[in-house]
């Protein structure tokens, strides 16, 4: 696995993308940051403030799950516990497994979070708005990105950082 630093620049590109798509007021201060080059198109990026992944063909940049303080700071939904293995796999999460909601918007970063212990399971992207989730019965709601077991996650353990 290649590590770098990323440059003044890059970071503060990385920091402007993280700006646009997160949160108001969830992107900290950073001077510092390392990029993990885990896979083509799948990066850990790791400085003292936050830990994000970057994943997908489309690049996006999630907040990474072994990171609660910042997982905290984003909308989430809830799933019962017979989609725990479902999404703990990648699968993108349905309607009927959700059984509490967070308010977002469509192309929002969601946490999807476990009934019982209400412990992170996985972060994706919200297909519709969540007011329209609620009234339907079936159907796609978030397109998950990162999950536990996944390259980012195993990689992260292994780098012990």
């Amino acid at each position: 696995m290649k590590s770098t630093f990323l440059s003044k620049r890059d970071t503060a590109l990385l920091v402007k993308r993280l700006e646009a798509s997160w949160p108001t007021n969830v992107v900290p201060k950073m001077k510092t940051i390392k990029e993990y080059q885990v896979d083509g198109n799948e990066s850990l990026y790791k400085s003292d403030e936050f830990t994000a992944v970057q994943v997908g063909k489309e690049k996006y940049i999630v907040p990474f799950l072994g990171d609660g303080s910042l997982l905290s700071r984003f909308p989430s939904v809830t799933v019962d516990m017979g989609a725990v293995r479902f999404v703990c796999n990648g699968a993108k999460v349905t309607r009927p497994g959700i059984t509490a909601f967070d308010n977002f918007k469509k192309g929002s970063i969601v946490v999807i979070k476990d009934e019982v212990h209400s412990k992170p399971l996985a972060v994706g992207i919200a297909l519709i708005d969540s007011d329209k989730a609620v009234e339907e019965q079936k159907g796609y709601v978030i397109q998950t990105l990162h999950y536990i077991s996944d390259k980012i996650w195993e990689a992260h353990k292994l780098l012990n950082v």
